[in-house]
């Protein structure tokens, strides 16, 4: 059985293991090449079957890629199948020959790892780290080719951004992406390196000034976001789009995949447990993979009901899914945790912390019955908690809790609230209308029409915002519940 729903677009191979680096972030804790590593004519069958996919560009990393002597052929074998490609190197074996074979072949774009100013970069990376990234950089900028710089953030360099800015300005980088260290390989031996949850505001920060700016193009990677201002800004400008929507989701098995040295094919290459494993191209071809209605499940799959914590209550819970799920496995433990690295998700334990010391619910009544109209949903929603807690009776509370709840898109607690609301009023055909429309988007649409149609004949068929609701819920009996 085979899955045509989804369309690849990109896809990260990591060609090798070897590494002539040994560095202290390293999620791979990469050294020699390792056993299984797939030959050069396996490497270029690849090649075609990724092309034949439909990939529009893929990357390619390790490891340390250049320590693969035929990674300039895998460059060409994909370039010339039409599919962009770019490298993802340390910088140490790129001089000007290696440089020039690399443009002859078909390289799209070559991103260079860049994790601090010289200084620190030496003492992450490896002595002469830097100096032999400047050299790099000059030879590709000689030659035309597009050069960009990778920066993992830690708390080794997190206070001298700015520096590393003016360093890879002044070596004529073109664009920068930016991600936070996981606790993953090396790392994982350095929790003193770890950066607090609340400095992602600070890294985000640090991206809008710099985007605004405008001396460097520079994107925040997937780990990083997802809906503060200021982040949706510094995409915005990167992407130079005005229309640069929200963040939709992880790419693994829905956009794109990742590739392993010995031919394994799995979601993301960050997320590498076996479990996680969907096939090898040693035993079956690229597309069948993909296709399998089986693979990615843990992605294709996933759903806000899944999530836990605050993921589970955002109103951006739906179409982010909770952010990057490696961010989570490897913080939490658990692709289904919550994503204590989401700007946003620490302002929602701000707002927690903010509404728990209020200690008066009309006030807080009133605050939600500011919010709900200007679709604060989610503020709303802290604010009503508190005031249940306050004033356990007050059926104002819970009928507007159910309201801005089913905005944030969580119907269990919308029903609940409803439900409360209907036991102080068993004929609040508000709250019924609010029980009906939870039920239905939870899947119990029979149950759920049924109880708007008793709260339409209670109002006498008059009131036109439970007409409108049956409307919708009668014309979509059929289709999925939770849209």
């Amino acid at each position: 059985m085979t899955n045509v729903r989804y369309q690849p677009v990109t896809a990260v191979w990591e060609v090798t293991m070897g590494c002539n680096f040994r560095c202290g972030h390293c999620g791979s804790s990469c050294e020699g090449a390792l056993p299984g590593q797939l030959t050069t004519e396996e490497a270029l069958d690849l090649c075609d079957q990724i092309a034949e996919l439909g990939l529009k560009w893929i990357t390619l990393s390790g490891g340390e890629p250049l320590t693969r002597a035929d990674t300039p052929q895998l460059v060409k074998r994909l370039s010339d199948n039409g599919v962009l490609v770019n490298i993802i190197t340390n910088g140490w074996l790129l001089d000007e020959k290696m440089a020039k074979t690399l443009k002859e072949n078909g390289i799209s774009t070559v991103a260079i790892s860049i994790d601090g100013t010289p200084e620190i970069h030496d003492k992450i990376r490896k002595k002469g780290a830097f100096e032999h990234a400047r050299q790099a950089f000059a030879a590709m900028k000689a030659l035309g080719i597009k050069t960009g710089a990778v920066t993992t953030i830690t708390k080794q360099n997190l206070d001298i951004l700015p520096a590393m800015k003016e360093e890879l300005i002044g070596m004529g980088v073109e664009t920068w992406q930016v991600q936070i260290g996981l606790p993953m390989g090396n790392l994982k031996q350095r929790p003193d390196w770890l950066l607090e949850p609340r400095q992602v505001r600070d890294i985000i920060d640090f991206c809008y000034n710099t985007a605004t700016e405008g001396r460097i193009g520079i994107y925040p990677a997937d780990c990083i976001g997802y809906y503060s201002k200021k982040d949706l800004e510094t995409r915005r400008i990167s992407y130079k789009s005005n229309t640069y929507s929200l963040w939709n989701g992880c790419n693994a098995g829905v956009r794109g995949f990742g590739i392993l040295h010995n031919g394994d094919i799995l979601g993301c290459t960050s997320i590498r447990s076996k479990e996680f494993i969907e096939g090898n191209i040693r035993e079956r071809k690229l597309r069948d993979i993909w296709e399998d209605e089986n693979a990615f499940l843990w992605r294709r799959q996933m759903k806000k009901e899944k999530l836990s914590g605050s993921c589970k209550k955002c109103v951006y819970g739906s179409k982010c899914l909770g952010g990057c799920p490696n961010t989570r496995l490897t913080m939490k433990g658990s692709i289904y945790e919550e994503n204590e690295y989401c700007a946003y998700n620490v302002s929602l334990k701000e707002m927690e912390t903010k509404y728990s010391s209020c200690d008066s619910a009309s006030a807080l009544r009133k605050l939600a019955d500011s919010l709900i109209p200007q679709g604060d949903f989610q503020e709303a929603s802290f604010a009503l908690r508190r005031a249940q807690e306050l004033e356990p009776d007050n059926a104002d509370a819970y009928r507007a809790m159910g309201y801005s709840e089913f905005m944030c898109g969580n119907y269990e607690a919308s029903l609940a609230a409803n439900e409360k609301a209907l036991k102080i009023n068993g004929k609040d055909t508000y709250s019924m209308g609010g029980k009906a429309l939870a039920l239905f988007r939870l899947g119990q649409k029979e149950e759920g029409l049924r109880i708007m149609q008793e709260a339409v004949a209670l109002s006498g068929g008059q009131d036109p915002n439970l007409l409108q609701d049956l409307r919708y819920m009668t014309s979509n009996m059929s289709a999925p519940a939770n849209k």
